[in-house]
């Protein structure tokens, strides 16, 4: 690349140091602000970076009068000081969305006033215990009290639960600029990571985020239990949320998934963040890709941002050893879909982030199975007992194609094609849904289907056969015919049923009562971007050959007569 502009990095951790992984890539400069030896410095061999303090303001001049774009890995920094640099680099985000975000109270005030929701909040500014028990009468208990400012992995929080917490309260987060905030009763995490550029925001996929002690422990790509829409819906909010700031970048939108379904957005980053290391392996760029090319005015294409297959991210936090963190990394090692990224801090301490693994596979449940070992033992380095765990439905593999049928009575000639599924370890589901009997069902079922973990759909039918291609109508899955012999016609209505569909509703039709080859053509459809099914039918189609040749070798050796004989006939 010709580009030649140095990016300044306020922190040096370890967002710095996967930023500046992308980076290298593109040959491009990233100068860092942090103390000798920081992790983002340890993967980058050049002398214009500046060991200090990001909060210094003397060190941000320093940095600034280097760099063509000033960056930040953290928000806690000195914005007065990139406010009087800004006139001489470019800051990005800008200064002033620095400010209001490193305020968290502020930060929802803003939001607010730009009509994101948000929990409802109060100042606690120059309110003592008294002041604390008027919020209890107010929100009622429990309710949030938070720090203000230089909070992060849950510090400086204290959920206050009863009117006897209040003076614990005031005692654990001391003389910190406080306020309160109304409790979420939420149902999950969500997080958006969120695109700004010149030409508008753009947004990664929804991730469902899993706390522990305040802490990101896990994230799930796709949400768990969460629909297409509200992974939509939320994507939307974090687009408004971030279109309300200024400045250039990669930010994080956490918010709260509510039982009624409604969502809240809890806090932003201006910054990559915990929520979106999944995209390093799971998305074609990554939010550090992205970020940088924000920054810099560098093309990215929304198709980028997209999920490639399904990813679950694992912190590494410091368990009871130093080296806790070495034996989960050399236990991944053995998992061939984990992807291994330590961050080079030295010895582990107890609840630190040392690292994380990212686990990618064709289905969500796939990556669960092989992820849940490396959960276990990060529970275990941390001292926490493994009790029994009925896993009977994480252990279940997602189908991934759903076989429908009219009526029941098509299930025998199903028969032979289910069977084939399952000796191809090709998870399916079978569901009855009648075209004209339950037209509502079957459109409900049609138009869901491809946001769950179905990539093909087999449809039986007989007499009129309308379900393969009323189903095709309603999805965008391929959707495979399969003509049922019924008691007129021998089952040719319905072959010309099924493949006289018109143009623009494709439905691939196979030969009647064959359930064998629509099974095989969904197993194809499948092994087009999955090797391992490939792998599988090769083998399969291997045996068929052997069985024929066999049959062959039989034939020439005892003559045709023989032969029939010997098949009784």
């Amino acid at each position: 690349m010709a580009d030649k502009r140095k990016i300044g990095v306020l922190g040096g951790g370890q967002l710095g140091r996967m930023l500046i992984e992308a980076a290298n890539r593109l040959n491009i400069q990233v100068n860092v602000l942090d103390a000798a030896a920081s992790s983002a410095k340890q993967i980058s061999a050049h002398d214009g970076h500046i060991d200090g303090s990001f909060k210094d303001a003397a060190d941000v001049k320093r940095l600034a009068k280097d760099c063509d774009i000033v960056t930040v890995e953290i928000e806690h920094v000195d914005t007065h000081m990139l406010e009087e640099v800004a006139g001489e680099v470019q800051v990005e985000p800008s200064w002033k969305t620095l400010r209001i975000i490193k305020d968290k109270f502020a930060q929802k005030e803003y939001l607010k006033e730009h009509g994101v929701p948000v929990a409802d909040s109060i100042d606690l500014d120059g309110k003592g215990v008294e002041g604390l028990k008027e919020v209890g009468k107010q929100f009622a208990y429990p309710f949030m009290l938070k720090s203000k400012t230089e909070a992060y992995d849950g510090r400086g929080n204290f959920a206050v639960k009863c009117v006897d917490d209040v003076s614990k309260a005031k005692e654990v987060l001391g003389d910190r600029p406080l306020y309160a905030e109304r409790w979420a009763d939420f149902r999950l995490e969500l997080a958006v990571m969120v695109v700004k550029t010149k030409d508008g925001v753009l947004t990664f996929p929804t991730v469902e985020t899993v706390h522990e002690d305040s802490v990101c422990k896990l994230t799930y790509t796709p949400p768990r239990n969460v629909s297409k829409a509200i992974g939509e819906k939320a994507q939307e909010l974090a687009k408004k949320a971030i279109g309300a700031f200024e400045g250039k970048g990669v930010f994080g939108v956490e918010m709260f998934l509510l039982k009624d379904d409604t969502l809240l957005v809890n806090e932003i980053a201006p910054r990559p963040h915990n929520s979106g290391h999944y995209t390093i392996e799971a998305c074609p760029l990554s939010q550090y890709d992205a970020h940088l090319r924000a920054i810099l005015d560098l093309p990215i294409p929304q198709s980028g941002l997209r999920l490639r297959e399904p990813a679950i991210m694992l912190n590494i936090l410091g368990g009871q050893t130093p080296d806790s963190h070495e034996k989960i990394a050399q236990a991944a090692l053995e998992h061939p879909n984990a992807s291994i990224h330590l961050y080079g801090k030295g010895e582990a301490r107890p609840g630190r982030k040392m690292g994380h693994i990212t686990v990618t596979a064709p289905t969500l449940a796939a990556a669960e199975r092989e992820m849940q070992p490396l959960i276990d033992l990060v529970d275990s380095q941390k001292g926490k007992p493994l009790g029994p765990r009925d896993d009977t439905e994480s252990q279940k593999p997602e189908p991934l194609v759903a076989v429908i049928m009219g009526s029941d009575s098509d299930l025998p000639v199903l028969r032979p094609g289910l069977a084939l599924l399952e000796h191809l370890a090709i998870p399916f589901t079978v569901r009855i849904t009648s075209a004209h009997r339950t037209p509502d069902w079957l459109r409900t079922f049609s138009k869901a289907a491809a946001s769950t973990s179905v990539k093909v759909i087999i449809g039986a039918a007989g007499g009129a056969a309308h379900l393969p291609g009323m189903c095709a109508s309603w999805t965008t899955l391929p959707v495979i015919g399969l003509p049922v012999k019924a008691t007129h016609l021998d089952g040719v209505d319905s072959l010309y049923s099924m493949t006289q569909m018109p143009r623009g509703e494709p439905v691939a039709t196979v030969g009647i009562n064959n359930s064998v080859n629509a099974a095989l053509l969904a197993v194809r459809i499948l092994g087009a971007e999955d090797l391992g099914v490939r792998e599988r039918l090769r083998v399969w189609m291997e045996g068929n050959e052997t069985e024929v040749l066999g049959k062959d070798g039989k034939l020439a050796e005892v003559g045709w007569e023989a032969y029939l004989k010997a098949m009784g006939k």
